[in-house]
């Protein structure tokens, strides 16, 4: 049995991209780790925050909740602020994640990883998915962590673009809302960094079969109530699209020459 170590940039991000991965990992006997960059504090602000509760005490809780759902043996907190969106006056806050000198935030994880002595991290593609500032930032982190490390496997956890715009195309032949904001979305249109959303099917290495988990991550995505937009949007899913789109978990494995086939990250 191995350990697995999945590093994210946000509260809530764990259960929609690699929530299932985490649930199988669990179940097949191996340790697994989440590591979570920042305290997301500039989320959404629910209404029904306690007297003298934060949004960084919700979503810690949130996440707790979350980990539980999955299995998740640790969870840890590198306890940098939320940078915001791309041009947001956060980016530039001292204790931002997107300010962190990237040896100082690597050393950290590096830290956690030798303890584990991790045999896989998952970290994110070259931009984030969306282009999210702390995103980009994961994906530098992460890679210099490993190195640190010597971890042997690091796989980027992305979005199969093609596959969401099939998925979009049927939704809207069904006459059903195509967006967390009931909007029509395009995949290929620009995100947060000017990049279109995820990666193309071409520059994917493996699809990891999750579908026996879709409960645990959707459990684990209902656990972050406060996030109401993204985690409403997906949790309320009828169960057959809910399992059609979060199915698979999509990666890039670095240093693989592969084209895309069915994989684990464990082999």
């Amino acid at each position: 049995m191995g350990t697995l170590v999945c590093f994210h940039a946000h509260p809530d991000d764990e259960s929609i991209s690699t929530g299932g991965t985490m649930a199988r990992a669990v179940a097949e006997g191996h340790r697994v780790v989440l590591v979570v960059a920042t305290n997301g504090d500039h989320g959404e602000s629910p209404d029904d925050l306690a007297e003298g509760e934060s949004l960084v005490d919700r979503r810690r809780a949130e996440t707790a909740l979350s980990v539980a759902a999955l299995g998740v043996h640790r969870l840890e907190w590198l306890n940098y602020a939320d940078s915001g969106m791309t041009g947001w006056e956060q980016n530039h806050h001292e204790r931002s994640f997107l300010q962190a000198p990237v040896n100082e935030a690597a050393g950290k994880l590096a830290a956690i990883l030798r303890e584990e002595a991790a045999d896989v991290l998952t970290t994110y593609d070259w931009h984030g998915n969306y282009g999210h500032p702390d995103h980009i930032k994961v994906h530098t982190v992460g890679h210099r962590a490993a190195e640190l490390a010597g971890t042997p496997a690091v796989f980027e956890s992305t979005m199969n673009r093609d596959a969401m715009k099939r998925f979009f195309d049927m939704a809207r032949e069904q006459g059903e809302a195509s967006g967390p904001d009931g909007e029509d979305w395009d995949p290929d249109a620009p995100a947060d960094d000017g990049n279109p959303f995820g990666t193309p099917e071409s520059e994917l290495t493996h699809m990891v079969d999750v579908s026996q988990y879709v409960a645990a991550k959707r459990a684990s995505i209902r656990c972050h109530k406060s996030q109401i937009t993204d985690a409403g949007f997906f949790s309320s899913l009828p169960d057959e699209p809910f399992a059609m789109a979060f199915g698979t978990e999509w990666y890039i494995r670095v240093g693989a020459n592969h084209p895309l086939r069915e994989g684990w990250l464990f082999e």
